[in-house]
């Protein structure tokens, strides 16, 4: 299979001329080592992955002579596996100018997290890699950020083809894991059931210490038929037969491995009677739809759960974009107690956009009913509008478009 270029590039690249040392971290599979890998390939650099077992012995025995035989510049695939590393980095770091000596790929742990922010504090950048997003499938993620003008809105949907619900949920149903590309129905099914039980349970029992595996597996298909909901734990344990706390604590575990996606609601001191429950996503869709045991893209998309995943689909794909923005963006979605909501919430240089998620092709203009909430918040509302299946923008009032899914 041919390289898929990635946005994350631009970020790593940029990153690296002003780090000793940068992390990519995320779930299994999604293409840390081999987009890390594809950047390498014009300069020397070392290379050595702790799966190896020796390497990762010595590493973990004696990281001074681990470094010897693998000298900086280094790439070091799966870093997790050796903590003991860390001071060594540290040290080298602190011996040398030179920016970008280390490059190091880490399945996603809070362990991990803790253990390289504390031992190279101001030494490292660590970055977050998903899956692939629609436009990396398409060939289009140099296009940066949106801007939610009609014009710019317009101007950006020349660089795609006319929205087209079948291909939407064929990348809904398929997800963006990039072993994925290609595969028959049949091969996806038998990969996500390998993916599940030689990764994430495997994940789940060494480094999270489970070791009710059968009550996990069903926490986890309980979180896909709740995706793009308010987190109700009570209804997550009942379904996984365990403890709230115990729920709870899985769910943050899930979320810590790069699985879930739990959206904040948007807070502000000038707005009363908000809620406090996230929404709950996964980070790739094709893992939700196996888990919720979709067979086929038609069943899915005709099913009564198509509307949860088309919100989910539109959530993780903004996700992927301003998690490798220039800019610093947060996204939250508000909900009130009187079951008001906006389905996301940008908020970029004090300014709020707001924005509705319909899978119809031309949702009926009272979708953007609630956006006038937000002016209590003492924040500008800018730009926003209705992210749905329309075939190309279109005006919906003075601050407000029909924005097609498939330009995101």
């Amino acid at each position: 299979m041919d390289y898929i270029k990635r946005e994350l590039e631009r970020k790593f690249l940029a990153v690296n001329q002003v780090f000793k040392a940068v992390m990519v971290t995320g779930a299994r599979q999604v293409g840390k080592s081999t987009m890390l890998k594809k950047l390498a390939e014009s300069e020397e650099r070392t290379y050595v992955n702790l799966d190896n077992s020796r390497d990762r012995e010595l590493a973990k025995s004696d990281p001074g002579l681990f470094f010897q035989v693998y000298k900086p510049p280094i790439l070091i695939d799966e870093a997790q596996k050796a903590p003991e590393l860390f001071e060594h980095i540290k040290m080298i770091c602190d011996a040398s100018d030179m920016m970008g000596l280390f490059w190091l790929t880490g399945s996603e742990s809070k362990k991990l997290l803790k253990e390289a922010r504390d031992s190279l504090a101001g030494r490292i950048c660590i970055l977050k890699m998903y899956s692939l997003s629609q436009r990396e499938k398409d060939g289009k993620c140099a296009l940066g950020e949106m801007e939610f003008s009609y014009d710019k809105l317009s101007e950006r949907s020349k660089h795609f083809p006319e929205n087209d619900l079948l291909k939407v949920y064929k990348h809904i149903w398929e997800g963006g894991m990039p072993a994925t590309i290609g595969m028959t129905a049949e091969q996806r099914m038998e990969y996500y059931d390998s993916y599940v039980e030689t990764y994430l349970m495997r994940d789940a029992v060494d480094d999270n210490g489970i070791s009710d595996t059968e009550g996990f597996r069903k926490v986890l298909r309980a979180c896909a038929a709740f995706a793009g909901n308010l987190v109700n734990y009570s209804d997550v344990a009942q379904a996984g037969n365990v403890s709230v706390p115990t729920a709870k604590e899985w769910v943050k575990i899930l979320q810590s491995m790069g699985i879930l996606y739990l959206l904040e609601p948007f807070s502000n001191n000038e707005l009363k009677r908000m809620i406090k429950t996230p929404k709950l996503y996964f980070c790739d869709t094709g893992l939700c739809a196996y888990l919720s045991m979709w067979t086929s893209m038609e069943t899915l998309m005709n099913g009564a759960a198509s509307g949860h995943y088309f919100e989910n689909y539109v959530v993780t794909e903004l996700l992927r974009m301003y998690s490798y923005s220039k800019n610093k963006i947060y996204m939250t979605f508000y909900r009130d107690t009187n079951q008001k909501e906006i389905d996301i919430v940008l908020e970029e240089n004090g300014i709020l956009h707001p924005l509705e998620i319909k899978k119809s092709s031309n949702p009926d203009k009272k979708a953007v009913g609630s956006f006038h909430l937000l002016e209590k918040s003492s924040l500008k509302i800018g730009e926003g509008g209705v992210i749905c299946m329309t075939p190309k923008p279109y005006p919906l009032d003075k601050d407000n478009n029909y924005i097609p899914c498939n330009i995101i």
